[in-house]
């Protein structure tokens, strides 16, 4: 396909849609999760195209809700079609029981299975065929995350010229965990096909050119800070750090919406005023909930002067379902809950208040307005979103954000007031719980303060252009956009 204006072309494992068969027709609905976050607001200001996979099995009738969809959000939706082997082996396989644990240092978590490498690699082939089908030689391909490390390898094979960035939302590991994979050299191969690839942090880009020089000690490194410059047999690609956010406005305006605060009222209400301490998190291994938990009955045992003061709302997203592994950490979590609410419990207060489901967006904000502090303690995550809704949410400015320092934002945030803590030492996380209960809302006024004026001047704007600007010397300015639409940064 020829021709045309610029555009800006995001390939994803999955379309950002969600997907259902109500009476034997498809019904499509917005989706939810960070990327479509960050990104959907951007498309819709400037139009372009979104591949991705459906998220049905097989090849499934979809061309006219899509089109109705993309219609409404101001961009184009192609899907990939993948089938129910496919799945299994690239997506349940490769992606998630080999590239998710190893690159959250969960090594022994992993399974090498031959036959996934294999499977991982066709569907790299597919999306890329869907990639030709639909882009143009002017198009920009922005690529993300890791189940699509081969797309730009898969395109070069094909003989096909288009400009590729790629962005990995999880982190990167260090050598002694990377170099267990045994196709590592064909991933650090395949990622430098791309004309940029982006981490989230300059620790993660720091792994990656580790691994670089054990693995292909002939590639040739150069530059600093967003130039490093890497060159292997005449081809040159760029390294950068770029982490990700949120669109701070999004979530500032709906937490002052009347709504809002009336669900927020109501929250408070039911909690009989209590102080409210928050966790959200989609069910993973990754993210620490059995640790938090821990660290709430330390919190109880070692400060009993606590008791019956605050509730623990801890909001767990249903994920992966159909892995028993997934299945296994839901029944764990709600054994400790079980525990430590029996342990603690008296007439009119349980400490921890569980939620097993998702959330409507309204309900969501009004937990993140209503809590006084939020617990984002992941054992390991690429960047970590929450922690960055919780405190653009936060409009009266009196929430305290406790935060893993092995969180991607971390680095970013701990400067602007974040409580770090290591989520393993679950007796230090409970004495900065209990530090954040008495110390002076002063304090807290200055220190959320400078946490959202960081957001909000680095917010999912800034990090699209700052990747676009260093993928391609583009701004969000080079691509135009929709007549009549307005784009606000």
């Amino acid at each position: 396909m020829e021709g045309g204006s610029k555009r800006l072309v995001v390939v994803s494992n999955r379309l950002p849609v969600a997907l259902s068969n109500e009476g034997g027709r498809w019904v499509i609905k917005p989706g939810g999760g960070g990327l479509v976050t960050a990104l959907a607001p951007v498309l819709k200001n400037r139009g372009g195209l979104w591949i991705g996979w459906s998220g049905a099995k097989g090849e499934v009738d979809i061309v006219d809700p899509l089109a109705e969809f993309s219609r409404e959000a101001g961009y184009s939706l192609h899907p990939v079609y993948l089938t129910e082997e496919e799945v299994a082996g690239y997506y349940h396989g490769f992606s998630n029981e080999v590239i998710w644990p190893l690159f959250h240092d969960f090594q022994s978590r992993c399974n090498f299975n031959p036959t996934y490498w294999r499977s991982y690699l066709d569907a790299n082939l597919k999306f890329a065929e869907v990639v030709v089908r639909f882009s143009r030689d002017s198009d920009y391909i922005w690529v993300h995350d890791y189940h699509l490390m081969h797309l730009a390898f898969m395109l070069r094979n094909m003989g096909v010229p288009r400009s590729c960035g790629f962005f990995l939302h999880i982190p990167f590991p260090p050598p002694d965990i990377f170099l267990k994979l045994p196709w590592r050299a064909k991933i650090v191969r395949s990622l430098l096909e791309y004309d940029l690839v982006g981490f989230q942090t300059g620790r993660d880009r720091s792994n990656f050119i580790s691994c670089l020089r054990a693995l292909l000690p002939e590639a040739s490194i150069s530059g600093r800070g967003n130039e490093v410059r890497v060159t292997l047999l005449g081809r040159t690609s760029r390294l950068g750090a770029f982490p990700i956010s949120i669109d701070f406005n999004a979530f500032a305006n709906m937490a002052s919406s009347g709504e809002v605060a009336q669900k927020t009222k109501d929250f408070r209400d039911a909690l009989r005023q209590r102080k409210i301490l928050l966790g959200v998190d989609r069910l993973d291994y990754t993210k620490g909930i059995p640790q938090r938990i821990e660290a709430i009955r330390q919190l109880l045992i070692k400060f009993p002067d606590l008791r019956e003061r605050f509730s623990f709302v801890q909001l767990a997203v249903p994920s992966r379902e159909e892995i028993p592994e997934y299945n296994a950490l839901k029944i764990e979590i709600e054994r400790l809950v079980g525990e430590v609410n029996g342990q603690f419990a008296q007439p009119g207060w349980v400490p921890i208040q569980y939620l097993y489901r998702s959330l409507p967006r309204a309900d969501l904000v009004a937990y993140y307005r209503a809590a006084d502090i939020a617990l984002v303690t992941p054992l390991r995550d690429g960047m970590n979103l929450v922690a960055k809704e919780y405190c653009a949410s936060n409009v009266s400015e009196t929430g305290v954000l406790i935060l893993s320092e092995f969180a991607g934002a971390a680095g970013q945030l701990q400067k602007n007031g974040a409580k770090l803590v290591n989520p393993h030492d679950v007796e230090g996380v409970a004495k900065v719980i209990h530090k954040a209960f008495h110390t002076d809302i002063a304090d807290h006024r200055r220190n959320m303060h400078r946490l959202r004026d960081s957001i909000r001047k680095a917010d999912i704007f800034w990090w699209v252009d700052s990747f676009l600007q260093n993928a391609f010397s583009r701004h969000l300015n080079d691509f135009p956009p929709l007549e009549g639409v307005s784009f606000h940064s």
